[in-house]
């Protein structure tokens, strides 16, 4: 008995110590592309602004869960636009050959990594040290619109004069289309890993909607990629599902003006809540995309309100 339960004990210790690997192993970076851009390190996180001459407007922008910056590019390619891209914490710099700055604000968040409060506060940084125009618009997509509210709650005054576009969001209330059992929560590192050595084998799962578009499909396929390692991964989706649940309508009265895009056949959030709880936003203009998937800039661009330029 004493040596099944020694065998034992060495079981659950390999076991533990694989589980701790898994979650902190480093996951290589797959997606790069070229950019003029000035790169700020903020802790984890990363603030990109492309580099522009005389802009006419300011575009913010912050991805969702799994995404990289890259996301918001080919829409935001008018080189008029000052395109400020925010890097969540703990996600791979999508840059060749980065021009990196310094600057005195440029400091870690005292929330904790990977969390949108976190991402919020990084995202405020870049509106209030880098949006050099008047007309600024903020446009987060999922989890990407959570840190959008979130950084308005923090710094209302800085959203006085913000469009904000809050595209397939994560919203207070909200749901996921499908939640999954708590036991995929803690075999998301191992399908994590999977995912990495076939990254093409979740192609045909319809959460993505509509791939004949090149472009869609290179940020697909880069997903398992972007973030720098398991770990970011437990905690985006712990902390996403708490803010879910715990933030309350009050959130919405911080943004002034914009629109919420609420797809109709979105497989990854739950349309309905996500329609319930934008209808609670005041100052908000809904536009149902009813065969829009998650990735609405992506696959019905022409939903999105036009960008206001200084004349």
């Amino acid at each position: 008995m004493g040596e099944l339960i020694g065998w034992l004990g060495l079981v659950l210790l390999a076991g533990w110590y694989l589980y701790r690997w898994l979650l902190v192993r480093k996951v290589p970076l797959r997606q790069q592309v070229s950019m003029a851009a000035d790169v700020y390190r903020v802790g984890e996180a990363w603030i990109i602004r492309r580099q522009v001459q005389n802009p006419e407007c300011t575009v913010v922008v912050m991805h969702g869960f799994l995404e990289n910056p890259l996301y918001f590019t080919r829409y935001y390619q008018d080189p008029g636009i000052e395109l400020i891209m925010i890097g969540s914490a703990g996600y791979h710099l999508p840059l060749c050959s980065p021009t990196f700055q310094s600057a005195p604000w440029a400091q870690a968040s005292s929330e904790r990594s990977g969390t949108i409060a976190g991402d919020a506060r990084v995202l405020n940084l870049a509106l209030e040290h880098l949006a050099s125009t008047d007309t600024i618009r903020v446009h987060g997509h999922s989890r990407g619109a959570a840190v959008t509210l979130e950084a308005a709650r923090q710094r209302p005054e800085l959203f006085t004069p913000v469009e904000v576009i809050l595209e397939a969001p994560v919203l207070p209330q909200g749901r996921l289309y499908r939640p999954a059992p708590r036991i995929a929560h803690w075999l998301l590192p191992l399908l994590h890993l999977l995912w990495q050595r076939k990254p093409g084998i979740t192609l045909s799962n319809p959460a993505w909607g509509p791939l004949h578009d090149p472009h869609k499909r290179e940020l697909i396929m880069a997903l398992p990629f972007n973030p720098q390692h398991s770990g970011v991964l437990m905690t985006n989706l712990g902390d996403l599902s708490a803010w879910m649940r715990s933030t309350d309508m009050d959130i919405y009265r911080h943004v002034r003006r914009g629109a919420v895009l609420v797809p109709g056949k979105d497989r990854v959030l739950a349309s309905k809540a996500m329609l319930d709880s934008a209808r609670q936003a005041e100052n908000l203009q809904i536009i149902e995309v009813p065969d829009g998937s998650h990735f609405v800039l992506l696959d019905n661009p022409e939903s999105i309100p036009p960008l206001i330029r200084n004349p």
